[in-house]
């Protein structure tokens, strides 16, 4: 018999990892204090899940997209078209949308791919300059959240391939410069080459237009990192996907919580309401709290929550063991802990998945293509024999090996479990 249950993906982005030397060899997930996570998978069902499909890179885009339902063939259009949704630019049929990134360039290499974390304001300042400068009929600049930003093309075309700097830390740039993909002409577009040079040229154009500006000459002065290039990459044109809702009906109503533009436009093409939370960074100081209590909010009302939390990629692409194992643990004690102590008490039955969308190991500091951990739970789910949530545990779990739609199948129907 089915019954009404809501539904909400809390997801650690990148959160994932291998076995650390440095830890016993141990994954961070293993080594880390996570009594919530761990109290779940015995009390549910465990597994791996496949998010990144063949001829895909491992990107948070595609993953997300994956986990959320979606056949990536049908729908993938990258990371421009995405953060353009959140941004608030509605693509127009002629546009190709492009994420830009402001990273730092050192010694001929990519340092870091967000310009020594920038703040939000100032990326808007340095976003407009760039717009005042180099700007026109068919070139903009549209700010985003820190480091992450949107350059439009019109009549750009998406058969490029670009480098996203976030896989090549401390590697040379220059041979990582946007290329042609062989073959994608398109009628009323630019051809590949073209539109591979018009952005090359933008990247070359902006190193010298930012590294004047009193911004970085300011964190120069400071020691810190100055945010020096732009590096545009993931392009595409207006997605055409349809909304969850349209997927499963039983989902009435949901929200997406994201400091992330790229999840918020992901929300946005599926149907879900964006929910902003104060204080919400990206970064391991983020507002936990505040997002709990709006995914506690939102599930008062709506049938679904996608809460993302972004932390602990950010301090895999750093490098940095010990600020990751902080924020798996803020993820259980901080998000985990006070939205299950919470909906435990409703009347209406609300299953908890948690899971991240891909691994972003500390010591490669990338993105890999590998099937993660997840976990499932609802009141009267028959437990498998799991114990503990981690990448070796969710091996043995009783869903087995899922891959890319499977899990939101799986999830959303297990009201009639």
């Amino acid at each position: 018999m089915t019954r009404k249950m809501k539904h909400i993906i809390i997801l650690g982005d990148g959160m994932a990892d291998h076995a650390v030397e440095r830890l016993g060899g141990k994954t961070l997930l293993q080594h880390a204090d996570t009594p919530y996570m761990d109290m779940l998978a015995r009390k549910g069902r465990t597994g791996r899940l496949v998010t990144v499909p063949d001829g895909y890179s491992p990107g948070s885009e595609v993953a997300n997209t994956a986990i959320l339902g979606y056949d990536l063939d049908k729908v993938y259009e990258g990371r421009g078209p995405l953060e353009s949704a959140s941004i608030g630019y509605e693509m127009q049929p002629d546009d190709m949308a492009i994420r830009c990134n402001i990273i730092t360039l050192a010694d001929g290499k990519i340092k870091n791919h967000h310009g020594g974390h920038l703040t939000t304001e100032d990326g808007d300042k340095l976003i407009k300059l760039l717009d005042e400068k180099l700007g026109n009929d068919r070139v903009r600049f549209i700010t985003g959240i820190q480091y992450r930003h949107l350059l439009v093309i019109k009549g750009g075309n998406k058969h490029i391939v670009c480098s996203p700097p976030h896989d090549h830390p401390d590697q040379p740039w220059q041979p990582l410069l946007v290329k042609p993909e062989e073959g994608g002409e398109e009628e009323g577009r630019m051809t590949p080459q073209e539109t591979a040079d018009l952005i090359n040229d933008l990247i070359l154009k902006s190193q010298k237009i930012l590294e004047n500006h009193p911004l970085n000459k300011q964190r120069a002065a400071e020691g810190k990192p100055m945010a020096n290039s732009i590096w545009p990459w993931s392009p595409g044109y207006r997605p055409k996907m349809e909304t969850i809702g349209e997927m499963f009906p039983e989902m009435k109503q949901g929200s997406v919580i994201s400091a992330v533009d790229l999840i918020r436009g992901i929300g946005h093409y599926a149907g879900l309401k964006i929910v902003i939370v104060d204080g919400a960074t990206g970064l391991y100081n983020t507002n936990y709290e505040g997002k709990a209590q709006a995914a506690i909010e939102a599930l008062r009302t709506d049938d679904f929550v996608f809460l993302h939390v972004e932390a602990s990629d950010e301090a895999g692409h750093d490098g940095d063991l010990q600020l990751k194992l902080r924020t798996i643990e803020y993820l259980d004690r901080r998000i985990v802990e006070p939205i299950y102590n919470e909906v435990k008490t409703w009347a209406e039955p609300v299953a908890i998945a948690v899971l991240p969308d891909h691994p972003t190991p500390v010591e490669i500091r990338t993105h890999v293509k590998e099937p993660v951990p997840f976990l499932i739970y609802y009141p009267g789910i028959d437990p498998d024999s799991v114990m503990e949530y981690d990448e070796v545990s969710c091996v043995r779990g009783g869903y087995g090996l899922l891959k890319m739609q499977e899990f939101m199948e799986e999830f959303m129907h297990c009201s009639e479990k």
